[in-house]
């Protein structure tokens, strides 16, 4: 893969004048297109489509009571298809149904009703056939709701209507859904989130927290979404296996999210989309299965456990698309965490090396080894954005796109950790950010956008 934008690598800042003055054109646009203005009191059900294929898609609501449902499916004037959802009251009255028999490459509108209340509606387009060559936008991005950055009772997560303007057709949401560890207080922000998350209740109310918020709602009834967890899903830097927090968390993370876990595997959440024979993506769980932060890197430590780190690399080896978008919450190249590395990168401890890169580089030259081209690993938990193109050996190629956060405080950018024959091409911080990524037939367009929907870069990436 080669970059083709002449853009010259670089670390920097945006400067402080050009993003108020690129802020307020952009809050200009966006009020034109009816995107701005206060933060709306939530809507009495709320609604999320997900996990969409070629074939398949998964409705997920939450209604007022847990009365009935009733849902109508349309497609080109077709009569509709209908349905019933019924809120189960031990996963916070929320329910989801699995859309089956759907059309490839086809516009369905959808509308939810609740007696006695407004219908909400909204619409997703399903994926093209496996032979078809047809372009997908994809955006991305992480860290939802940190404190101080809890939701504004003016505006709400705004950056969400900003995206919304992108028109994309999927979002990749890569974890730090909600903060369950930080208190959301102080003037100016929605009150309802000021606790720590220690009960399923409690995880329960710190979604429904950033889903009632109007400007996500708005986007995510009409954008497929594709979402996986991180550390503050739960708590920070956690590691699954041992932490006693984890099946609440991913409990109330799989009630809230629609997520198409196969049958009699309810909590995986390690999953592969096609979008035609241009772009595969396969959303990695990096938070489940792992192995302590503080052991000591090795052979015998793991970022994603046996069977999905097999998953991982029989995915990427069998798959025919052009492009293999490879979604991973923690990043690639670049240390993360103190004192003992929570990301892919190493972290030196005294007098050994934490981290998980021994995984991580053993998974890049098995890539190597089976001819596997046009990866591209897309990441989010940094709070900075960063497009980096990595050459760990000879010839060998992967690009790493960083994005976010969403609402959280941001970072300044840091570079990659010096292992992997690293080249940035660009990287930005002191904002809210999101990604875009741009698929068509002749390569690969990635963008990074500010909080309020400014372009801040632009790279763009031709097929091996």
């Amino acid at each position: 893969m080669t970059s083709g934008s002449g853009r010259r690598p670089a670390i920097a800042l945006r400067a402080t004048a050009a993003i108020v003055t690129a802020v307020a054109l952009a809050a200009a646009a966006r009020g034109a297109l009816g995107l701005a203005g206060p933060a709306a009191a939530p809507a009495p059900v709320l609604v999320t489509i997900g996990d969409v294929t070629e074939t398949t898609a998964v409705l997920w609501a939450r209604g007022p009571t847990t009365a009935p449902l009733a849902v109508a499916l349309t497609s080109g004037g077709r009569a509709p298809r209908t349905l019933v959802l019924r809120p189960a009251p031990e996963r916070d009255l929320t329910a989801r149904a699995r859309l089956d028999a759907l059309a490839p490459d086809t516009r369905y509108e959808y509308r939810v009703e609740a007696e006695g209340v407004a219908a909400v509606t909204g619409g997703f387009r399903t994926a093209p056939a496996a032979d078809r060559a047809i372009p997908l936008r994809l955006l991305w991005s992480a860290d939802l709701g940190a404190r101080g950055y809890c939701r504004p009772i003016d505006r709400g997560y705004a950056v969400f209507d900003a995206m919304a303007a992108r028109r994309p057709d999927r979002f990749l949401f890569l974890g730090d859904t909600i903060y369950a560890d930080h208190r959301c207080t102080g003037e100016g922000v929605v009150p309802g989130a000021d606790f720590v998350a220690r009960t399923l209740a409690d995880f329960h109310a710190r979604h429904r927290y950033n889903r009632e918020d109007a400007a996500v709602q708005r986007f995510l009834r009409r954008t497929g979404v594709w979402a996986t967890w991180d550390d503050h899903d739960v708590r920070n830097n956690f590691a699954g296996p041992h932490e006693p927090l984890m099946p609440v968390g991913r409990q109330a993370f799989v009630d809230y999210w629609p997520i198409d876990t196969p049958p009699g595997d309810a909590t995986r959440l390690h999953r592969r989309f096609r979008h035609g024979r241009l772009a595969e993506i396969l959303v990695l769980d990096t938070r489940q299965y792992r192995s302590r932060d503080c052991r000591p890197d090795g052979a015998d430590k793991t970022l994603l456990g046996e069977r999905q780190r097999r998953w991982l690399l029989e995915s990427l080896a069998a798959s025919t698309a052009v492009w293999k978008l490879v979604a991973s919450s923690v990043p690639l190249s670049i240390p993360k965490a103190w004192p003992c590395g929570d990301s892919w990168a190493a972290r030196d401890l005294l007098a050994f090396s934490t981290g998980f890169a021994r995984e991580r580089d053993a998974i890049l030259r098995a890539l190597r080894d089976r001819g596997v081209a046009n990866v591209v690993f897309l990441a989010g938990d940094v709070h900075f954005a960063l497009l980096a193109e990595h050459e760990p050996s000879p010839g060998f190629r992967v690009h790493e796109l960083i994005a976010g956060p969403l609402a959280a405080r941001p970072q300044r950018p840091r570079p990659p950790d010096g292992t992997l024959g690293s080249r940035v091409l660009f990287a930005a911080g002191g904002v809210a950010t999101f990604g875009e990524v741009d698929v068509d037939v002749d390569g690969l367009t990635v963008r990074i956008f500010d909080g309020e929907g400014s372009l801040l870069a632009t790279e763009r990436l031709r097929p091996d």
